[in-house]
C-alpha cells in the first residue's frame, strides 16, 4: 500500500513515524543515567578510567551517526523508508539486548558503535514524512517530530532512574523491549512511502559525509555575516558535551548523585528546555528584538556554566539551571537570522551546513571534555578543578558572545524582525 494515496493510510503513517521517532529516543535517553556507571564499574570502580572510556564511546557513538546518517538515506531513497526503518528498530533493540549481557569494556563498546549505527534513521523518518505530507502540512509535521524529541529526552532518563532502582542492566532491556514493539508495530501498520517508480540508484557520492562537510564550508564561505553566526552555532553545539559527555560522572563525583537522582535532573533539564523553547521564546523575542534575545540568552548560559563549574554545592547546581535553559532562546534567533541571509534555494543546503557543524562538534565534544575532566580530577595534577569541563564550555560560550556582539551590530531598530526594544 502507498502511504500518500489515502488521508486516514497517510495520517496512520505519520502517527507511526511520531512514535517510532519518540520510543527511539525514549529508548536512547533510558540508558544515560546508567552508562556512565556501568562504564565505571567495567573500568575497576576508577572515575578516571570511566571518564576516559566514556570519551571513547561518546565520540564513536557520533562517528558513526555522521558517517551512517546520510547512508541511511540514500538506501532508502533506493530501497524504500520502510526497509530501513524497521531494520534499524530490529537492530537497536538487539543491539539494547547485548549491551545488557556483556560484562567487558570493549564489548560494551562494540554495542554502542552498532547502537550509533541503527540509530542513524532520523534523516529517513524525515524523509518519510516528506514523502507522505502536502507542503502546507509540512512544517507542523516536523513540529512534531520536534516534540517527540522533546517527550522522548523528558521521559527517557526519569524512567531509566526509575528502572535502575531494580538494577542498572534492566533499563537496558527496558530500551530493548520498547524497540523491538515497535519494529514488531511497523511490520504490521506501516506503509511504504516512496513508489517505485520514484526510487532511484544508490548515489554514494551523496551519501559521503565528508564531501557533503566540504560543500557545507563552501556555501558558508560565500556568506560573510552567516560564517560568523555558524561559528556560533559550532561553538554552541560543542559547548553542549559538557552535559554530554561529563554530566552523569561529573555529578557523582563532585556531589554524589546516584542513577535515580541524575535521571530526575535530566528530566528537569528537558522540562526547562521545552518550556524555554516552546513558550517562553515567542514571548520575549518580541520585546527584546533578536539581536537582544540573542545576547541575553547567551549571556544567561554563560553565567550558568561558570557557576557549575565554580560551585561545590548541588543545590546551587540546581538553582542555576533555570538560568542555563534561558540560552535555548539563542538558538532559534542564530538560525532565523541565518536564513534571511542566504538566498531562499539555498536554504536546504544552510541547514545541512549546520548539521554538518554539529556532527563535527559531536565527534570532537565527548573526547575533549571527557579528557578535561579526567585531567583535573587526577591525584597526579596540582590543581583539582572538578568542574572543569563546565568552565571550558563557559569559555566557549564566551566565545561565542563576542562573536554574536561583533555579527549582529548592524541589527539596529527599525529593521522588522530585527529590531531591538525601544
Amino acid at each position: 500500500m502507498d502511504a500518500t494515496t489515502q488521508p486516514q493510510a497517510r495520517r496512520a503513517a505519520v502517527a507511526f513515524i511520531f512514535i517510532t521517532v519518540m520510543l527511539d529516543v525514549l529508548a536512547i535517553g533510558v540508558i544515560i543515567p546508567v552508562l556512565p556507571h556501568i562504564i565505571k564499574d567495567m573500568a575497576g570502580g576508577s572515575f578516571i578510567e570511566a571518564t576516559r572510556w566514556s570519551g571513547w564511546f561518546g565520540t564513536a557513538f557520533m562517528v558513526m551517526q555522521f558517517v551512517f546518517t546520510p547512508v541511511q538515506g540514500a538506501l532508502s531513497d533506493h530501497f524504500g523508508r520502510r526497509p530501513i526503518i524497521l531494520l534499524s528498530n530490529l537492530g537497536l533493540g538487539l543491539d539494547f539486548m547485548l549491551m545488557a549481557l556483556v560484562n567487558t569494556l570493549p564489548l560494551l563498546f562494540i554495542g554502542r558503535i552498532i547502537s550509533g549505527i541503527t540509530s542513524a534513521s532520523f534523516s529517513t523518518a524525515n524523509a518519510y514524512i516528506a514523502d507522505v505530507t502536502p507542503f502546507d502540512k509540512r512544517a507542523a509535521a516536523f513540529g512534531m517530530m520536534g516534540a517527540a524529541f522533546g517527550l522522548g529526552f523528558v521521559i527517557g532518563p526519569a524512567l531509566g532512574s526509575a528502572l535502575a532502582h531494580w538494577g542498572a542492566r534492566v533499563p537496558f532491556w527496558a530500551a530493548a523491549i520498547l524497540s523491538l514493539a515497535n519494529f514488531c508495530y511497523g511490520l504490521f501498520v506501516l506503509p511504504e512511502s516512496l513508489p517505485k517508480d520514484r526510487r532511484v540508484a544508490t548515489n554514494w557520492k551523496q551519501a559521503n559525509p565528508v564531501g557533503a562537510l566540504i560543500g557545507s564550508a563552501k556555501l558558508l564561505k560565500r556568506y560573510p555575516q552567516v560564517s560568523a553566526l555558524a561559528l556560533v552555532v559550532f561553538l554552541f553545539a560543542l559547548a553542549q558535551y559538557a552535559y554530554n559527555a561529563t554530566f552523569v560522572l561529573n555529578v557523582d563525583y563532585r556531589f554524589h548523585w546516584d542513577e535515580q537522582q541524575v535521571g530526575y535532573v535530566l528530566g528537569l533539564v528537558g522540562v526547562l528546555t521545552a518550556l524555554v523553547q516552546g513558550y517562553l521564546v515567542g514571548k520575549i523575542i518580541p520585546k527584546l528584538g533578536e539581536r537582544r534575545a540573542l545576547l541575553f540568552g547567551t549571556l544567561c548560559g554563560l553565567v550558568a556554566l561558570t557557576g557549575y563549574g565554580l560551585t561545590s554545592h548541588g543545590w546551587i547546581f540546581l538553582a542555576l539551571m533555570p538560568i542555563g535553559a534561558l540560552m535555548g532562546m539563542a538558538g532559534p534567533v542564530v538560525q532565523s537570522v541565518m536564513t534571511r541571509q542566504v538566498d531562499p534555494h539555498e536554504q536546504g543546503r544552510l541547514q545541512g551546513a549546520l548539521a554538518s557543524l554539529q556532527s563535527v562538534a559531536g565527534m570532537i565534544g565527548p573526547l575533549l571534555f571527557t579528557r578535561v575532566f579526567a585531567h583535573f580530577i587526577d591525584p597526579k595534577t596540582p590543581l583539582q578543578i572538578p568542574g572543569s569541563p563546565f568552565l571550558l564550555s563557559a569559555l566557549l560560550v564566551a566565545m561565542a558572545l563576542v562573536v554574536v556582539w561583533r555579527s549582529t551590530q548592524a541589527m539596529t531598530s527599525g529593521t522588522g524582525a530585527t529590531a531591538t526594544a525601544a
